[in-house]
């Protein structure tokens, strides 16, 4: 599983930070792309990366500001030309669909494929026999959501030495034992798979916050997560504005982290105020949490099997 970061600016484009785009590539699914919010000149930013516009499954907005919503039509339209034609759903605050639908018929573009939108609430919003999403509701001007994307746990290693040792032979039983049921041999035997079977390997779990003031249900929300991506568009001395107009400041995002064990905190949707020198707000961050990430635009950050992390 790798996070790609597209985007990583806040409000307006700026020359080292695009803004906000998030795209998750899933190597196990034969390279399958979800993308999180697509603010203008996303695609762009695909064309800097390894990913591909016919990968993308599913698209998830956080919420319906411009800086998150700008490239969707653009990029609908180059995946439709680009040959695409697998459906695509979309999810996203009310007022999405409208937006998408005027965008592309003011321009004439038809498109290859078909979109399946779907209005967010809180709760379970995807439920896939591997993968899961959860949304909740944040704290900005606008309806905002955080995304948990939680796999499944995999069964362990089943014992099969031992298992040959009490003469059941391998075949068919052995898919059900895997799964952990229990199984009649033909001699009338129960076998019981879970008892055959190591430690299940930890699903991963990856949580990504829209724009928001601290929320005290994202705690709950991110608990345990493997990955926090989270918005600090700024330093803490920005405290009352950051709050004021509905966004999370460095300390805030990193007492979240904290308070949820989560393994790893990346920061992103940094203020454009920071370009000319990020000094002081690297150095505030580290200083709180050191193993914390600010991501910068095409950074990929790699999530391996069994919740181990690995930086690129």
């Amino acid at each position: 599983m790798e996070l790609h970061f597209l985007g990583t600016g806040a409000g307006v484009p700026a020359k080292k930070r695009n803004v906000s785009a998030l795209a998750i590539r899933f190597l196990e699914r034969n390279g399958t792309v979800w993308l999180f919010d697509c603010g203008e000149a996303t695609q762009h930013q695909f064309l800097h990366s390894p990913l591909s516009l016919a990968a993308v499954e599913a698209i998830f907005i956080t919420h319906l500001h411009g800086d998150h919503i700008l490239g969707l039509p653009g990029l609908l339209s180059s995946r439709s030309f680009q040959g695409a034609e697998t459906p695509l759903d979309i999810y996203g605050p009310k007022g999405l669909e409208a937006f998408v639908i005027q965008a592309l018929e003011t321009t004439k573009t038809k498109l290859r494929f078909p979109i399946r939108f779907h209005v967010l609430a809180e709760g379970r919003i995807r439920d896939e026999e591997k993968l899961s999403v959860d949304a909740l509701a944040l704290d900005h001007p606008v309806e905002s959501y955080a995304f948990r994307i939680k796999e499944q746990d995999k069964p362990g290693t089943l014992d099969a030495e031992a298992l040959k040792a009490m003469g059941v032979p391998p075949g068919p039983l052995y898919a059900q034992l895997k799964k952990g049921e229990t199984v009649k041999l033909a001699d009338g035997r129960i076998v019981n798979g879970s008892a055959f079977l190591d430690e299940s390997i930890r699903g991963r779990t990856v949580v990504i916050a829209g724009d928001t003031a601290p929320v005290k249900a994202m705690e709950a929300f991110a608990s345990g997560a493997d990955v926090l991506v989270h918005e600090a568009t700024f330093a803490s001395n920005k405290k009352d504005d950051a709050h004021l107009y509905g966004h999370s400041t460095i300390a805030d995002a990193c007492a979240l982290a904290k308070r949820a064990a989560v393994g790893q905190l990346i920061l992103t949707h940094v203020s454009s105020r920071y370009a000319r020198n990020e000094n002081e707000y690297r150095d505030e961050a580290a200083a709180l949490l050191p193993n914390v990430i600010i991501a910068e635009d095409l950074f990929v950050f790699e999530l391996e099997k069994a919740g181990r992390k690995k930086r690129d």
